[in-house]
This record gives structure tokens, C-alpha cells and sequence, in this order.
């Protein structure tokens, strides 16, 4: 069996948005308020893409930060603004991400990043986190100017690689991300991290792990 190529997605999968959680404290009293932010954010980005209206993922961050922030009527300064969206750059990885990266490159799989931020701030996130070294390519859906989970967005590393679809295999701690991969005629893995869970109106993939290193191995031992 020829091995998938990698593609893996970057926040929530192998960087902590955990680590901004003191600043929403800060800021909004309230730490559990990243997970409301980040699901506008998320859905914000959802209706750009199923409208044909393109922005860049960041824009869309800082205007879902804005309607959270007018949702929980707490005034943002820009300094509050700057302090949320540039600690996105900054993210640590997980614990155990360096070293289930690691146990894949060393396996002798080809990794990628495949992210809806620009290619700019991904570079950069990686860079931080000290992960980028594990990478082949580092990709964006900015390419295509359609995010993720639209079908273009895995184009982009498909013809990267110079490959069909069905060559990738998407890892991803988002449902979301795991039914457009699947429906785009990837392969997919979940990483399923504390209080994510599958759409059970997708089929589900055929690698499930409770963390990177779990999907690791499995992803060695189906296709090594």
C-alpha cells in the first residue's frame, strides 16, 4: 500500500488556543469566551466560503472577535484586539505533537501543513512552536481563496504534491475540516481532542485518536 501523503490542519490540532485563554480572562472576565470566539470565528468563515465572499482568515478573526466582544458588551481597545490576534502567532503545540510529528517523519511519511490562515501567519505559527522542521510543504487555502472545507482548499495541496486526492490523508481536530476532506476524496484522521467529537451525519474516517501521537501510530501501522 502506497503511504498518504500528510496534510495536517494547525490550530486546535497542533497548536494549544488554550494559551490565549488568561488574556479572554483578562479581557472578558471570562476565559471560556475563546471558545465563543472561536466558534464565530469558525462559522464566520463557514458563511464567507458557502457565500462566494472571500476574506482572509485573519480579517475574519478579528471580526468575530468584535461580535463577541458586542455579543458579551465588553469594550475592546485596539491594544485588547492586537494583544488576542497576534497571541494566535505564538501558540504553543500540545504536549504531545513534537513527538508524534516526529514518529511519522521518521516512519518515512511526507507531512504538510494545510491551514486557512495565509501562508504568512502559518509560517510564522510553526516557526514559534518549533514544529516547522517536521514539514515538506506549508500551505494555505489562501492559495485557492476558498477556505477549508471547501474542495478547492485540498486542491491546493493535491496539485502541490503533483497528486490525486485520494493521495492526501487530512489529520484534523475539526469535524468540520474531516467531512470536507472526505467529501473531497481524501483520506482523513481525527485527532480528537477534549470536548471535540465527529458529525454523525459524516462518515466517519478510519483513523481515530485521542491525541496526535495515537493517530501516530495507527497511521503507521495501517500504512507502513
Amino acid at each position: 500500500m502506497k503511504k498518504h501523503i500528510l496534510i495536517f490542519d494547525v490550530n486546535e490540532t497542533l497548536l494549544d488556543l488554550k494559551a490565549l485563554d488568561p488574556v479572554f480572562k483578562r479581557v472578558f472576565g471570562d476565559s471560556s469566551v475563546r471558545t465563543l470566539w472561536f466558534g464565530q470565528f469558525i462559522q464566520s468563515a463557514l458563511v464567507s466560503t458557502v457565500t462566494n465572499s472571500y476574506s482572509e482568515f485573519g480579517l475574519i478573526g478579528k471580526a468575530a472577535l468584535e461580535m463577541t466582544a458586542q455579543r458579551k458588551g465588553v469594550y475592546l481597545s485596539d491594544e485588547n484586539k492586537h494583544e488576542i490576534l497576534s497571541g494566535i502567532l505564538q501558540l504553543p503545540p500540545h504536549l504531545e505533537v513534537d513527538k508524534g510529528l516526529k514518529s511519522l517523519r521518521d516512519a518515512g511519511f511526507c507531512l504538510a501543513a494545510l491551514t486557512n490562515s495565509t501562508q504568512r501567519v502559518v509560517k510564522k505559527q510553526l516557526e514559534n512552536a518549533k514544529l516547522i522542521q517536521y514539514f515538506d510543504k506549508v500551505l494555505s487555502a489562501d492559495e485557492a481563496k476558498r477556505l477549508k472545507p471547501a474542495k478547492e482548499a485540498y486542491i491546493v495541496a493535491a496539485k502541490s504534491f503533483g497528486v490525486e486526492l485520494k493521495a492526501l490523508r487530512l489529520v484534523a481536530a475539526h469535524a468540520w475540516d474531516i467531512a470536507g476532506a472526505l467529501r473531497a476524496g481524501c483520506a482523513a484522521a481525527f485527532v480528537a481532542r477534549p470536548g471535540i467529537v465527529l458529525d454523525p451525519l459524516v462518515e466517519k474516517p478510519d483513523i481515530v485518536g485521542m491525541d496526535l501521537c495515537e493517530v501516530a501510530n495507527q497511521i503507521i501501522v495501517m500504512e507502513h
